[in-house]
C-alpha cells in the first residue's frame, strides 16, 4: 500500500506543496527524484546490516518492528508537512522505514517454501500484494478526489489518506501465528535457516557483511547476477518511483494519471501468478529476460509520451511484467544463494536494488534540469536495460 502511495499520490501532492510555494515543473521533478535517491541510498546502506542482523536467532522480530515503527509515524507524520522541503525530509524517512521491512520480507521466503515451489510463491506474494494494494489506495483516491463535494481542504484529505494506508500498513503486517515463529526465531521446525546468536550481534553483522563481500566475488555467478540485477531494476524502481511525477510535469490530468496506475496494479496481479505458473514451464532465466526486454521497450515508448492515452498505454504494458521481473528475480536469487545466509544475501541484494534506483532517479533527474527536456531524462533509462540484459545473459550462462 505504501508504494502504491509514493508512486502515484504522494508525487501529486508534492506537485500541488511546490506549485503553492513557486517551484516549476522541472523543480518539482528533480527535487523528487533527488528525495527519492537519498531514501534509496541510506536504505541501500541499511538494508545489508539489517538483513545480517535478521540472520541471528531471535533477532528478527525486533529489528523488524523498530523499521515499521519509524516508517509508519514517519507516514501519519507526513499529513502534518506543509513546506515541500520538510515533506521531502519526511517522505524520506518514511520510505527507508518501509523499504527496511522488505529485507526481512524477502529473506523468509527460504523458510515458508521449497525450492521447487519459489518461483510460484513468490509471485503468487507479488500478486496479492499488488491487488490488496488497491483496497486503500481506491479509498484514498475516493477522498482526495472528492475533497471539495465532502466539504474538507486537499491538506486534510491527504492526511486522512496517510493515515489509512499506515493503518493498513500495519494491519496487513501484523503476523499469523506460523509466521510470528519464524520471526521470533523460537521453533526449528518453521525457521530451517538462520546463524546462531553471538554476544555483540550487530558488531558481530559488520564482520559477516565483509566476509559475505570477499566470497561473492568468488561465486562468479552470484556476482554477475548482481550487477546485472542492479541495472535492470534500476529502471525497473525508476520508471514505479518517477511515473506519475513524470506525467505531472507533462501537464497530464492527475486523476487520469491515479486511475492508470490503479490499472497498473490491478493488471499486474493476474499476470505475476500467470509468470509463476510459466515458471514450471520455462526456466526462470528466459522469462526474466523477456520481462527486461519489456521494460526496455516502456522506456523507449516513455521518451515520446505526450498524451494521456500514451500514459494509460505504458500503465498496462507495466502492469504485465512488474510482477514477473520482480518475483521472479527474488525466487532465481534465493536458489543460487547459501539459505542459511539469506538475511546478508539479499542484504547486498538491496544495495543494487535500491543502490541501482538511486543512481536511475538522479539521472532522470540530472538529465532534465541540464538538457530542460523531461522526456529526453526519462529515455536515459533504456541504456540501463540493454546494459542488464547483457549482464544477466552471462550470469544465466554459468553453471
Amino acid at each position: 500500500a505504501f508504494t502504491l502511495l509514493a508512486a502515484t499520490i504522494l508525487p501529486i501532492y508534492f506537485n500541488y506543496i511546490a506549485g503553492k510555494q513557486g517551484l516549476s515543473d522541472v523543480q518539482y521533478l528533480a527535487y523528487w527524484g533527488y528525495a527519492v535517491s537519498i531514501a534509496t541510498l541510506l536504505t541501500a546502506l541499511a538494508g545489508p546490516v539489517f538483513g545480517t542482523v535478521a540472520d541471528t536467532k531471535g533477532y528478527k522480530k525486533p529489528v523488524f518492528t523498530i523499521a515499521l515503527g519509524i516508517g509508519t509515524i514517519a507516514s501519519v507524520a507526513l499529513g502534518f508537512a506543509k513546506y515541500w522541503l520538510a515533506f521531502l525530509v519526511v517522505f524520506v524517512i518514511a520510505k527507508v522505514g518501509y523499504s527496511v521491512t522488505l529485507v526481512f520480507y524477502d529473506s523468509m521466503l527460504v523458510d515458508v517454501t521449497l525450492e521447487d515451489r519459489m518461483d510460484e510463491v513468490s509471485s503468487q506474494g507479488y500478486a496479492w500484494g499488488y491487488i490488496g494494494s488497491c483496497v486503500p489506495f481506491v479509498i484514498c483516491l475516493l477522498v482526495v478526489l472528492n475533497a471539495g463535494k465532502i466539504g474538507i481542504t486537499m491538506e486534510i484529505a491527504m492526511m486522512v489518506s496517510f493515515v489509512i494506508i499506515t493503518v493498513w500498513w500495519v494491519i496487513m503486517t501484523l503476523p499469523s501465528k506460523d509466521s510470528d515463529m519464524i520471526m521470533k526465531g523460537k521453533d526449528e521446525a518453521h525457521i530451517r535457516y538462520y546463524v546462531e546468536k553471538k554476544q555483540h550481534a550487530f558488531s558481530e553483522s559488520f564482520k559477516r557483511i565483509g566476509i559475505t563481500l570477499k566470497n561473492v566475488k568468488k561465486e562468479k555467478k552470484v556476482f554477475l547476477f548482481l550487477l546485472a540485477f542492479f541495472f535492470y531494476i534500476d529502471g525497473v524502481y525508476t520508471i514505479i518511483d518517477m511515473a506519475t511525477a513524470y506525467g505531472s510535469a507533462l501537464g497530464l490530468s492527475s486523476t487520469g494519471l491515479l486511475l492508470a496506475l490503479l490499472l497498473t496494479q490491478i493488471v499486474a496481479f493476474p499476470f505475476a501468478i500467470i509468470f509463476g505458473r510459466l515458471a514450471k514451464k520455462y526456466s526462470a532465466e528466459k522469462l526474466i529476460t523477456v520481462c527486461i526486454v519489456a521494460y526496455l521497450g516502456v522506456a523507449i515508448f516513455a521518451i515520446f509520451l505526450h498524451y494521456q492515452w500514451q500514459f494509460w498505454v505504458l500503465a498496462v504494458w507495466v502492469g504485465m511484467f512488474q510482477g514477473g521481473v520482480q518475483a521472479l528475480s527474488r525466487s532465481y536469487f534465493t536458489k543460487i544463494i547459501p539459505a542459511n545466509q539469506s538475511g546478508e544475501f539479499f542484504g547486498l541484494m538491496d544495495i543494487c536494488g535500491k543502490g541501482a534506483s538511486f543512481m536511475g532517479t538522479t539521472i532522470v533527474s540530472l538529465i532534465s534540469q541540464l538538457t530542460g527536456n523531461i522526456n529526453i531524462g526519462v529515455g536515459m533509462i533504456a541504456v540501463l536495460f540493454v546494459i542488464g540484459i547483457i549482464l544477466f545473459r552471462r550470469a544465466a550462462a554459468l553453471e
